[in-house]
């Protein structure tokens, strides 16, 4: 007989997933209610009001989509996208070019423009693509997790509303960890994440987007026929699963049933969402940028070198260079085995030259900057590296001191 599931304890400060809020996990214990339940309709109901919050809109359309944070950006992209329709995609990291493997699948065409991993984009270099250009849509990522950096959106935003292109963003890194002003940016449709700086584990993909996405979705809107006959439509979404005409159905007024909806996880989200609203946006940026300068400073007192351009870094992601010599797998071995605490890797280019650390959420506490500090320094001597023995956690407990 197969034994039941043994879970060791982990301080996980990678880029995501991340610690679930211990309050999360017991709301995902919640007994189960029925999909058409009217208490349970309130609750989705209230997980729409408070997704707004942290996406700062007053978007109608503001929902989850069932499934990774992939799932929302698949669906957004396919929502939007018909055959031969134009897309700009501004790459700094892995996950613009994300951006570009479900445009090609949605049949667009595709301007392609890139950035050295470790920099951002001048809002000007993306400005002037769009003028030569003119692109229906413009889909950028907020914080780009591969390399720790975040593009500035704002003036881009504001140029793509002026021209009439959509401005689809990829927050799934920064959501609840950092600024996502959708309505002040003038950003179309944004997408966030939860098992990142929400702690809520990964399954949903929070939404939001404003009347010019809607007039989108509702032009390709094509009912079920197990539902109805008269609703055929020749530009309808190439996915069932991951329709945004039918999601968006399901969670306003009309409630015309599209799936189960995964009642547990609305559950959790509902308590990560509501957590963020007892915290308070200013209180939890500010957790997020104190955790961040400790684990900094650290790095830099142990003799480490962080990657990327200081100017354009992420609040929620220090990447740190690997000391030369040292085997960065067996560092993030002994940390994990010895010391029960997991940082990440990186991706393509950087692989192996990087370490990415998280600082989200839950995850984003003074305990498990100073754990993680204290582990990577023991683990980088263990396996040969030459650094400043004995400064990084001193430096991060003077910067809790200082603040």
């Amino acid at each position: 007989m197969m034994n039941e599931i043994t879970v060791p304890k982990r301080t996980i400060m990678t880029p995501g997933p991340v610690e679930a809020e211990p309050r999360v996990l017991r709301a995902l214990a919640t007994p189960i209610l029925g999909q058409y339940d009217p208490a349970f309709f309130e609750i989705m109901g209230e997980v729409s009001t408070l997704l707004k919050y942290p996406f700062e809109t007053k978007n109608k359309q503001a929902f989850v989509v069932d499934g990774t944070s992939r799932s929302g950006l698949e669906a957004a992209m396919f929502g939007l996208i018909e055959k031969g329709d134009r897309v700009l995609i501004p790459a700094y990291g892995r996950f613009g070019y994300l951006f570009v493997e479900l445009a090609e699948r949605a049949g667009a065409e595709i301007q392609l423009i890139e950035k050295e991993w470790g920099e951002t984009f001048e809002p000007i270099e993306v400005i002037e693509a769009i003028k030569t250009f003119k692109p229906k849509i413009v889909a950028m990522v907020h914080g780009e997790t591969s390399t720790g950096q975040i593009q500035e959106l704002k003036e881009i935003g504001h140029f793509c509303r002026k021209q009439g292109c959509l401005f689809l963003v990829d927050a799934v890194a920064t959501f609840a960890g950092a600024p996502v002003k959708v309505d002040e940016w003038c950003i179309d449709v944004a997408i966030g994440g939860t098992q990142k700086c929400l702690s809520v584990p990964s399954g949903m993909a929070p939404i939001t987007y404003n009347k010019r996405v809607e007039a989108c979705l509702t032009k390709r809107y094509q009912m079920e026929l197990g539902l109805s006959d008269q609703f055929r439509n020749d530009h309808f979404i190439q996915s069932n699963y991951l329709d945004l005409s039918q999601i968006q159905r399901y969670w306003g007024a009309e409630r015309i049933n599209h799936h189960t909806e995964m009642t547990s996880m609305i559950y959790g989200i509902h308590e990560g969402l509501r957590i963020v609203q007892q915290e308070g946006l200013t209180q939890r940026y500010a957790r997020h940028q104190l955790n961040e300068r400790a684990m900094m400073d650290g790095l830099v007192a142990m003799g480490l070198t962080l990657f990327g351009n200081p100017k354009t870094k992420m609040v929620t992601v220090t990447c740190v260079e690997i000391p030369f010599g040292v085997d960065g797998e067996a560092v993030r071995e002994t940390l994990l085995i010895d010391f029960g605490v997991e940082i990440a890797s990186s991706f393509g280019s950087l692989k192996g030259k990087i370490w990415r650390i998280g600082n989200m959420g839950y995850s984003s506490q003074k305990a498990n900057v100073l754990q993680t500090l204290g582990a990577l320094e023991a683990a980088i001597l263990l396996h040969g590296g030459k650094i400043e023995v004995g400064k990084a956690v001193a430096k991060a407990l003077e910067v809790y001191h200082q603040s």
